[in-house]
């Protein structure tokens, strides 16, 4: 039951609103101090900022970074999401999953940050959504144990964020060496000697590549909170946000004759079967709880036609009511990933392929959109955070990861590398830590430079890393629950 969505905001409306994008900005907010060392770290202890300047200029183009971000990371984390309480966010449990999971990556992020441990953010989210799952399969009579967890999903990300570290740590150390191979100006290899600033040229090339990071991590992180504050909207206000309204009657009409296509597509592989709505089979089969079969074609082709009966005589989406538009973006939503998973899998028809793929990318158009207020709440927060709380982890990147002073050469070369990855990760909608990229560039230049290492820190950092998923499942899951039976006590079913 969607016990807050309604056409008239109401006051619990309301307060449930903006306690629940509260969360999520501060989520942000938090997530800026705690990152910031990933940008700062370098230009602090090569002298070529102080401190105040490089916070507020790293705080500045994190913002920046938002504000430009494609938005395909937001909606790779959301896919992580139980698809039951995804197309049901205005339901008692989706409302419990969106505060737990928020709540658990905020305990664990400032957690770290007071420890001064570098621990990643993605990690974080990513492990408190695996706890909203499993609790939401647990609780459940309808699932079975780790139903909840989109797991194909999972390890696609996972495996992003398990390579990331190693390729910062490899790339580093050998563009490390690449410029002592190739840079013979024995300036650049020297560590800072008290307050003196490095050369001009030096200073440019460390302010730049801070710049890149500061720059990519806000468009890359900064996404992740807001395909959630999106989704947190569709939930409370699906008559405003449920579908992109600004889209054009050209693309609503074509929306409507493809699906009309397509539904004569699929009701053709299902060979003769139907089936009355479709919801619960694309669900379980997106969750990998459903084995493909033709009842699936049969509720792809069910589904298309609910898409053009309520589309084929719509010029906006303003002419229909609230309800009607959660409903278009749930079949849109189960349509668009049930061909995303059959083009994975390979089993799309080859002569419907291009048709199938062209609508899905339409459809995402449609629902997976982030309103412009939304970046410029999320890329304030951002840079707000960013220059607050910066000091402790930007001590244990500049100080306590290697045994000598970084060099202007180690400096860059770790920023270069993580500046280079996270845009290409943004590029291809990868949600990679930032703070594993940077913090392994660090200690791979040590490391290539023969500065040692000091172990006590990065057994530290490493342990924080390894403990993250499995406390934030637990602590997701610990809160789901408890989120989920105070509303049940309140009445809320």
């Amino acid at each position: 039951m969607h016990f807050l969505a309604s056409s008239t905001p109401t006051i619990l409306t309301i307060v449930f609103l903006v306690v629940a994008i509260g969360l999520a900005l501060s989520f942000e907010f938090v997530k800026g101090f705690h990152d910031t060392a990933n940008a700062v770290a370098t230009v602090i202890y090569t002298n070529t900022l102080s401190p105040t300047v490089a916070v507020v200029w790293s705080g500045i183009w994190n913002l920046i970074g938002v504000l430009v971000s494609s938005g395909a990371v937001a909606y790779t984390i959301v896919a992580l999401l139980p698809v039951e309480l995804v197309i049901n966010v205005g339901s008692t449990a989706g409302f419990a999953m969106v505060f737990s999971l928020l709540l658990s990556a905020i305990i664990w992020n400032v957690g770290t940050w007071y420890l001064g441990l570098p621990a990643s953010s993605s990690h974080t989210l990513i492990g408190s959504i695996m706890g909203v799952g499993l609790a939401n399969s647990l609780m459940s009579g309808a699932h079975s144990f780790g139903e909840g967890v989109n797991w194909m999903k999972a390890k696609e990300v996972g495996m992003y964020l398990i390579i990331s570290p190693a390729i910062g740590f490899c790339a580093a150390a050998l563009l490390l060496l690449l410029c002592k191979a190739m840079i013979k100006n024995p300036a650049l290899y020297k560590a800072p000697e008290g307050k003196d600033r490095p050369p001009l040229w030096i200073r440019g090339l460390l302010v730049l590549t801070c710049t890149g990071v500061s720059a990519a991590h806000g468009s890359n992180d900064g996404q992740k909170g807001m395909g959630l504050i999106v989704l947190i909207l569709v939930g409370i206000l699906p008559g405003m946000y449920a579908v992109n309204m600004n889209a054009s009657h050209e693309e609503i009409q074509h929306i409507a004759s493809s699906s009309q296509v397509l539904a004569v597509s699929f009701e053709k592989r299902a060979n003769g079967m139907t089936i009355d709505e479709g919801t619960k089979t694309l669900s379980n089969y997106l969750k990998n709880g459903e084995a493909l079969s033709e009842k699936i074609y049969a509720s792809l082709s069910r589904k298309c036609v609910n898409v053009h009966n309520a589309l084929k005589d719509q010029d906006a989406f303003q002419n229909m009511d609230g309800m009607e538009r959660r409903n278009l973006r749930t079949d849109l939503y189960l349509i668009a990933g049930t061909i995303t998973k059959l083009d994975k899998a390979g089993k799309l028809d080859s002569s419907q392929k291009e048709a199938d793929l062209e609508f899905s990318n339409s459809a995402d158009k449609l629902t997976k959109y982030i309103p412009p207020w939304v970046k410029y709440a999320v890329a304030l927060a951002l840079g707000l955070g960013t220059m607050i709380g910066w000091k402790r982890i930007v001590v244990t990147v500049g100080e306590k990861i290697g045994k000598q002073h970084m060099t202007y050469a180690q400096g860059a070369s770790a920023e270069l590398v993580a500046m280079t990855t996270i845009i290409i990760a943004d590029h291809f909608g990868m949600p990679v830590s930032t703070t594993h990229v940077l913090s392994s560039g660090v200690a791979g230049t040590m490391a290539a430079n023969h500065s040692g290492l000091q172990m006590s820190t990065v057994r530290n950092i490493l342990l924080a890393w390894v403990l993250t998923l499995p406390v934030c499942i637990f602590l997701g899951a610990l809160l789901f629950a408890f989120g989920l039976n105070i509303l049940v006590l309140l009445g809320r079913r």
